[in-house]
């Protein structure tokens, strides 16, 4: 079995190979998982890595493998009020939920008490099947690559002012508006 330990953008040599993935096994530093081709791969990234959709694996033997993001059940939040939408983007990210961030909507991973939230906060809630690209975060990199804005579950301080509690357990504990 092949083992991946980095992570690049650089394709070169060219991919030989393609891996999707969904957001939460992206977000894993250690895993094994099949290629589209069916070979086995174990990936050992450094702690707190979170794979994004475009990024290159890179295994022992010098092969590369390109990362695709799975398609996912998405809900995704419109508000044509740009105040109203950055009101839902921050009450999201207050929850440490990962957020994609389009023009005039930001998209999350299905949940339906999220849904509830952000319909009380004016916004309308649909649904959509597609990868889930969700913002790196202040401290990540063009790859996502780092602490990742809370994004996923990181080793880092946690002296500043809040706990760090499932998105779930925050969004039935916490009062939004």
């Amino acid at each position: 079995m092949k083992t991946a330990r980095s992570v690049t953008r650089e394709s070169d040599p060219a991919p030989s190979g393609e891996v999707v993935l969904a957001f939460e096994r992206r977000q894993k530093h250690r895993f094994l998982t099949t290629l589209a081709d069916g070979r086995e791969l174990g990936v050992h990234l450094p702690r707190g890595t979170v794979l994004a959709d475009g990024d290159i694996l890179r295994t022992d033997d010098g092969e590369t493998i390109l990362v695709r993001a799975a398609d996912e059940e998405l809900s995704v939040a419109v508000a044509a009020d740009p105040l109203l939408l950055t009101r839902v983007a921050y009450h999201l990210g207050n929850r440490h939920v990962a957020l994609q961030i389009e023009l005039g909507r930001v998209c999350y991973l299905h949940d339906h008490v999220l849904d509830d939230m952000v319909r009380r906060l004016g916004a309308e809630v649909s649904f959509r099947s597609a990868p889930f690209r969700p913002e790196s975060g202040a401290y990540g990199n063009h790859g996502g690559h780092g602490h990742g804005g809370h994004g996923g579950h990181h080793d880092h301080d946690h002296s500043h002012g809040h706990e760090h509690l499932h998105p779930r357990i925050h969004a039935h504990g916490v009062k939004s508006g």
